[in-house]
């Protein structure tokens, strides 16, 4: 089982688990996510959604193995990215808070996901990183939606387009992470935050979230991060670096050290 998810009281759980892969988004993870994300929304009881990882990970991103798999074909990678944004749209848009308590790594798709939590709670040794252009891809799953509007559009693009490493303190810093916790005590603070919601009022936590989004501008974000991800991962470029990634090779670009 890839994915867990389990009712504690009012508070829905969603765990990777997928130590294996660093719960990376192989298709049965992704199929494991949706299908929670999909209860949670048909449940009302549910008054918040905590997602998190295990074996020390959050989530990987994508499965490079299994994109090597598949055919440079630009309407088939646009179809995988829009399946994708079903859930990950859903999550973003849901009318009850989400809390990621994040361990370890949560790279590439990983770190977009856990910008679709309301609160990101995380243990000192959590890493981010957008790693996507170390294979010539675009940053997906709403990244390009979400991050510029926590950490402003110059930092967006330099953490985006530098593919870097961003330390748990530095993801305080810029505030992507809210809070910091040691590992044996970050489940049990994102468990409690989720459940101080079971005594707030259900509309007032929808209004203010939905005054909050913009529907809108996140659903063109999402249409032309899965038009240019297509484009992107038909090149010969990242071809070649899916297969270097894979050969244990070097990254051609690498962002310069100060």
């Amino acid at each position: 089982m890839s994915v867990r998810f389990e009712r504690r009281g009012g508070t829905g759980l969603l765990t990777m688990a997928s130590p294996a892969t660093r719960n990376a988004f192989t298709p049965e993870l992704r199929e494991g996510i949706a299908s929670a994300v999909a209860a949670v929304r048909a449940d009302p009881d549910v008054r918040a959604l905590v997602i998190t990882g295990s074996g020390g990970h959050f989530c990987a991103g994508g499965d490079i193995r299994g994109m090597a798999g598949e055919p440079a074909d630009g309407a088939v990678w646009r179809q995988r990215m829009h399946a994708i944004q079903q859930w990950m749209n859903d999550l973003l848009t849901l009318d009850r808070p989400v809390i990621a308590a994040v361990d370890g790594a949560a790279y590439g798709g990983g770190f977009s996901l856990a910008l679709t939590a309301d609160f990101v709670l995380a243990t000192p040794r959590a890493r981010f990183c957008l790693s996507f252009m170390k294979l010539g891809l675009v940053p997906d799953c709403g990244v390009i939606y979400t991050l510029p509007r926590i950490v402003g559009m110059q930092r967006a693009k330099e953490l985006m387009l530098s593919a870097r490493e961003v330390s748990a303190r530095e993801a305080k810093d810029l505030g992507i992470v809210m809070e910091l916790h040691e590992p044996e005590h970050l489940l049990p603070r994102a468990l409690a935050l989720a459940a101080s919601f079971d005594g707030a009022s259900p509309l007032a936590t929808s209004l203010i979230k939905r005054a909050l989004s913009d529907p809108g501008q996140l659903a063109a974000v999402l249409d032309a991060e899965a038009n240019a991800q297509a484009l992107a991962f038909g090149s010969a470029y990242t071809q070649a670096a899916v297969r270097g990634f894979l050969d244990k090779q070097q990254p051609a670009f690498q962002w310069p050290q100060e």
